[in-house]
């Protein structure tokens, strides 16, 4: 499920100004006051979905966010007018830092304090091959496509994955 964000998040990280700039035209400044956006938001995403899993649980939690991550994957794969693209930028910049916030609570949850670092560690190499490969498929994709858009589907198709394979999630102390 951690590399499921890791390769997604990343591919819109990596590649949502050059979509801007080559597929939608827009100037290279607006895109990157674009990308500014996103990161102002992103200051609230790890503190409002952190609280957001207090609430309802992790496993809610995570299936919201990664919901909203589907939302702004296909709001940009699908070429829609501009005002999508406005809206996917605001929903990836709200969501995009919750999923670490809510794993390491989840790794705490499921594993106790004693074990919780090590086995975040762990699931971080998942992330962290997630990162490695999304990037690659999704340049891949474009090189062979001419544009993201197959890319951005793929996104979103891996974190509805995301969301069905979180659903079955056990819940911490449940043999």
């Amino acid at each position: 499920i951690y590399a499921l964000f890791g390769a997604t998040y990343v591919v819109y990280a990596t590649f949502i100004v050059t979509a801007m700039v080559n597929d939608r035209g827009f100037g290279e400044g607006a895109a990157g006051t674009f990308w500014a956006v996103v990161g102002g938001l992103s200051i609230f995403s790890g503190p409002l979905f952190g609280w957001l899993s207090d609430r309802l649980g992790r496993k809610i939690g995570m299936m919201v966010v990664y919901t909203l991550f589907t939302i702004a994957y296909a709001l940009v794969a699908g070429n829609l007018p501009d005002q999508f693209l406005y809206a996917s930028i605001g929903i990836f910049g709200l969501a995009v830092w919750s999923i670490p916030t809510i794993m390491s609570a989840a790794v705490g949850d499921y594993m106790g304090p004693e074990q919780a670092v090590k086995a975040f560690g762990f699931i971080t190499l998942f992330f962290g091959a997630g990162q490695i490969t999304g990037p690659a498929v999704a340049g891949f994709l474009a090189d062979i496509t001419g544009t993201f858009n197959i890319a951005f589907w793929l996104c979103a198709l891996l974190t509805a994955s995301a969301i069905a394979l979180t659903y079955f999630l056990r819940e911490p102390g449940v043999e």
